[in-house]
């Protein structure tokens, strides 16, 4: 496996990413190109949480993909800093495909809570040519093909999570603010938004599970293919549910009855057409 940390920056603030890249070998197949999963924690556009980094990375190659983990610019840099930052590390990886043995046609991008909500804008915002002239690219270099959305932040509506949009708007939830609106993801799907795999549990405390509900209603509305999975216990912030990247401080420390959103994923990423 190579281990690589590259820096990428976004319009002015750099982001690192991290990739752990499959090797190759004779015996089996020296010309296989993989799929990559790119992972963007979460941590309430505050910081990048490192319970949803390199553990799920290493999940993701047991899978037989690549791993990536941006660990993308947090508050004081606001919306669209971050998203710049995925938008070039998704081309980035798009570029550098056949060197890297990654599949161009099959980059993924994970994001759990505030990085769910993060994957979810570049799903969302994509194909506009707005983004495509800001970054300078044609926009099919940054477009993702799947999105995994793990407890995603969608909403800035009644089931928000309003730290996650003040930090990324620099507005606070009682002061008008058109960005608020506009990163209501729910209300950004189109056709083009690429297929989603999404989970949540009712009992979440901090982002509502009406958040991935929602998402998956727009879905369903703009007919784009989706799987949506949720769980009845469970808190906030659970990542894998294993004991392994659980803190002191959780509320939550092991929460075996999620731990099945893995193999789920897997039987979905195997499914080649919808």
């Amino acid at each position: 496996m190579q281990y690589l940390t590259i820096d990428v920056v976004g319009s002015q603030a750099t982001a690192s990413l991290t990739l752990y890249l499959l090797d190759n070998w004779l015996e089996i197949d020296p010309k296989r190109a993989r799929p990559l999963v790119l992972i963007c924690p979460g941590g309430a556009y505050r910081f990048t949480s490192e319970r949803e980094a390199e553990a799920v990375a290493v999940q993701m190659t047991a899978m037989g993909c690549h791993a990536g983990i941006l660990r993308y610019s947090c508050a004081p840099e606001r919306y669209p800093e971050s998203l710049f930052q995925l938008a070039r590390s998704v081309a980035m990886v798009r570029e550098r495909a056949a060197e890297w043995h990654v599949d161009p046609d099959e980059i993924y991008v994970l994001g759990f809570s505030a990085g769910g909500h993060l994957a979810a804008t570049l799903g969302v915002f994509w194909s506009h040519e707005d983004l495509s002239n800001a970054l300078e690219m044609d926009k099919s270099a940054f477009r993702p093909n799947r999105l995994i959305l793990c407890y995603p932040v969608i909403s800035s509506g009644g089931f928000t999570h309003a730290e996650s949009m003040e930090n990324i708007t620099g507005a606070r939830r009682d002061t008008p603010n058109s960005l608020w609106n506009y990163l209501s993801l729910e209300r950004r799907v189109t056709p083009d938004t690429p297929p989603t795999f999404l989970w949540h549990t009712v009992e979440d405390p901090n982002v509502p599970v009406e958040n991935s509900l929602l998402f998956a209603s727009a879905l369903r509305k703009n007919q784009v293919p989706f799987e949506l999975h949720v769980y009845q216990k469970g808190g906030h912030g659970l990542s894998l549910g294993t004991e392994e990247i659980q803190c002191k401080a959780t509320r939550y420390p092991n929460q075996p009855n999620i731990r099945s959103w893995v193999s789920l994923l897997r039987t979905w990423l195997e499914r080649t057409e919808y």
